[in-house]
């Protein structure tokens, strides 16, 4: 697995071109993928938190990140509550 240093500032940041020219992935999945990279460390980058800051549906921002996981550039935990219900 590859790690990337994400360098953020108030008003912009630099990342690695290497996702961008990748092509395997689409436009789409590049762009979340950049937009994940500039958000906060302790943004809440669950689905509903993703969904709340972009204009696709539920469903496409989840075929989205099944296409970044499935070409390796994220891994998706399964949090789960003290009930057991995933959070």
């Amino acid at each position: 697995m590859t790690l990337f240093k994400i360098n953020k500032n108030n008003d912009f940041t630099v990342m690695s071109n290497y996702h961008l020219r990748d092509k395997n992935l689409s436009l789409k999945a590049k762009g979340l993928l950049s937009y994940m990279l500039s958000l906060p460390d302790d943004w809440d980058y669950s689905l509903k938190g993703l969904v709340a800051i972009c204009k696709e549906s539920r469903d496409s921002i989840r075929t989205t990140l099944n296409e970044l996981k499935a070409n390796n550039y994220l891994e998706i935990d399964k949090l789960r509550g003290e009930n057991g219900v995933i959070v």
